[in-house]
């Protein structure tokens, strides 16, 4: 009858006492020199617990060399540890497997690190046998690093076939890059490869994931580096020009010297080199003045508001039409394209063969002898004329042609001239695409050009 209302009497107990009291009491670390225990206190102990405890301890500890100095005593379940560790580490360790012997109520920590210079010179000891450890690894790590090595020369072997991969790429900047990346990849391979012969995979991830983090890095502050040689790399596989084109590209103009993996190089019409980054010259308006042979030239002239312009027009078309570097087809063309209060301006239009005649020569002959026509057929080509009236009681001044004529007098017309312009040389200049040729030649350059003359510009 006792026996069950002593069971009842535990099962009250359970139900009523919190979950945490009965669970085991971790160790914190606001315990100061004492370790809580993992088991529940009982009431009595036996006889003998003590010694057994002490012994338990003592023989757990002269297994650990670094205990070796550690002295245990037990009274009524509380462990209390004094002596000296090598390192402050092999305190709370001590404490921690002392706590974990069962019958133990707590853990007074009285263990102090030994500050002595023998026992911290155990280093060099420890350093001894991490050197015996590595001695006893050379083979396996020589056979490794030959496995990697023999991997990558592998990967260089099959980059060095350039005759393949410049026959699969389109240019020889892509056949750079795929050997570039056949090497990477072979290099890489071979350091796997070597790393798990070692055993050393966690070390593999770590760095490959640190590799991933730093690439991702280096990804944003290089964005500038990466879209130029993407941008070299669209540039040599669509061929916008060729050496030696002039082009216009935004508001830069020149004659293209080479394609390099950075940066396109001109030479400017005044003999000076240009290099603009292939990421602006891949998203710049290029205009090639060399593709078509055939290009126009404009000038406008002014005659005065009195004057025909019908006959200006005609009489200019037909110098035009004369001068031997202008071409019959398409044919010159003259358009008013305004109305002054003292002038109208007429367009000139005349196309030359580049291949033939310099654009700049023709247009400058162009414009002087449609202007000495013009004046010796009677036009005149007057400047802005201003009228000025000092009061409301002065008439104009009779300034030029602004004179009043008289009702039944009529204007001069025009006088018919022969337009036969003189002669002069307008043949292409050739000064600047002779030194783009040379530049071209200068030992090394050519190689580290990407401009195809084999493929086709788009």
């Amino acid at each position: 009858m006792v026996g069950v209302i002593r069971i009842l009497g535990f099962l009250a107990l359970l139900i009523a006492s919190p979950a945490s009291a009965l669970l085991p009491a971790t160790p914190t670390e606001a315990d100061a020199g004492s370790e809580p225990v993992t088991q529940t206190i009982e009431q009595s102990q036996d006889a003998g617990d003590d010694a057994r405890i002490a012994e338990r301890i003592e023989g757990i500890f002269g297994e650990l060399p670094a205990f070796a100095d550690v002295e245990v005593d037990v009274s009524e379940g509380v462990v209390t540890l004094s002596g000296t560790v090598g390192a402050s580490a092999a305190i709370d360790r001590a404490a921690n497997i002392a706590a974990r012997v069962a019958g133990v109520v707590t853990v007074e920590n009285q263990l102090e690190r030994d500050l002595s210079v023998e026992e911290n010179l155990s280093i060099f000891g420890k350093m001894s046998d991490l050197a015996r450890d590595l001695f006893a690894a050379l083979p396996l790590m020589l056979v490794a690093t030959l496995t990697a090595l023999a991997i990558g020369a592998i990967g260089y072997l099959l980059a060095g076939l350039g005759f393949l991969w410049d026959r699969i790429a389109p240019n020889a900047f892509l056949g750079e890059l795929i050997r570039s990346a056949i090497r990477f990849v072979f290099v890489v391979g071979g350091i796997v490869i070597a790393l798990d012969m070692l055993g050393a995979g966690a070390l593999l991830g770590a760095v490959l994931g640190g590799a991933g983090v730093i690439g991702i890095a280096l990804g944003f502050a290089m964005r500038d580096t990466i879209e130029n040689y993407v941008a070299s790399l669209m540039l040599s596989l669509r061929q916008p020009f060729r050496a030696n084109d002039h082009v216009l590209i935004d508001d830069r103009e020149g004659l293209v010297i080479r394609l390099t993996s950075r940066a396109t190089v001109l030479m400017t019409l005044d003999g000076n080199h240009l290099r603009i980054p292939n990421s602006q010259v891949f998203k710049a308006i290029i205009v090639n003045f060399t593709r078509n042979p055939q290009r126009r030239f404009e000038f406008e002239l002014g005659i005065d508001a009195d004057d025909d312009p019908r006959a200006a027009m005609k009489l200019g078309g037909e110098v035009l039409a004369d001068l031997s570097f202008v071409l019959s087809d398409p044919e010159p063309a003259a358009r008013i394209t305004q109305v002054g209060d003292s002038n109208i301006v007429i367009l000139f239009l005349g196309w030359v063969d580049q291949r033939e005649a310099d654009w700049g020569k023709s247009r400058s002959l162009a414009i002087a002898s449609v202007k000495e026509a013009l004046e010796d057929a009677g036009f005149a080509l007057p400047e802005p004329i201003y009228r000025l009236r000092f009061d409301g009681r002065t008439d104009p001044l009779p300034i030029g042609r602004s004179a009043k004529v008289s009702d039944g007098q009529a204007l001069p017309k025009p006088k018919k001239v022969s337009a036969a312009p003189p002669e002069e040389d307008v043949r292409p200049e050739n000064e600047i695409s002779e030194m783009v040729d040379q530049e071209r030649k200068t030992d090394g350059e050519q190689a580290k050009d990407l401009l195809d003359p084999g493929r086709p510009v788009e």
